[in-house]
């Protein structure tokens, strides 16, 4: 299976949806949640020298700390496993989810070293009284002068609003994974799909352990 990417918009998610812990016990309006955590996390990105390296113990620590929180897992693995997900197994439901989550985290800290000169715009949110469900649109500004839109899909819950999906220059994060897993399913089944993500997932572990032995 071959999950598109485009332009490195993985990053995007991590740069924008990473809360400091002393904002936690808010729970801020999204537009304002996103603009005011920008700037908390491109800080760390440009000043720590490990981070800057490609160190992957602390891009990772990175990533659990400030931005897993934030997005609802379950959500976006359902969106992406499609109509499949109403017949998997509570087991199977929850390799899904952990596999789908791994395989994202470990996709978003390939491009932590990239973005320290990139600059975000979050455009004003247009949101009615009492909606649980909102679009925050942003502009990711880069070296180049491109402006590629970024935009979010998030919800309310109990603890604050979760990212489930996102797209970039309209292309939705979910829809694509979608249709890599239709096509995983129609070969082997909810099984089949488990083993390749889990096959992505250890060779990515493998590359890591093998760059960091490089560094």
């Amino acid at each position: 299976m071959e999950i598109v990417k485009k332009g490195g918009w993985p990053l995007f998610i991590a740069l924008l949806l990473g809360m400091s812990s002393s904002v936690c016990a808010d729970i801020l309006e999204p537009d304002v949640l996103i603009k005011n955590t920008v700037q908390d996390v491109l800080t760390i990105v440009k000043q720590d020298k490990e981070i800057k390296k490609g160190n992957q113990q602390k891009i990772l620590a990175l990533v659990d700390e400030k931005i897993l929180p934030h997005f609802d897992f379950t959500h976006m693995t359902r969106l992406a496993v499609g109509k499949s997900w109403r017949t998997a197994t509570p087991a199977q439901r929850q390799a899904l989810e952990s596999e789908f989550r791994q395989l994202l985290v470990r996709t978003y800290t390939k491009a932590f070293t990239t973005f320290s000169n990139h600059e975000v715009e979050v455009k004003p949110l247009k949101k009615e009284s009492g909606a649980t469900e909102v679009t925050v649109r942003t502009l990711i500004r880069v070296p180049d002068g491109q402006s590629i839109p970024v935009d979010y899909d998030l919800k309310k819950t109990e603890s604050g609003w979760k990212a489930y999906d996102l797209l970039i220059e309209g292309v939705s994060m979910v829809t694509t994974y979608r249709s890599a897993f239709t096509d995983e399913i129609q070969r082997g089944g909810i099984d089949g799909l488990i083993k390749t993500l889990v096959e992505k997932n250890k060779t990515a572990v493998k590359d890591s352990v093998q760059k960091a032995g490089e560094q």
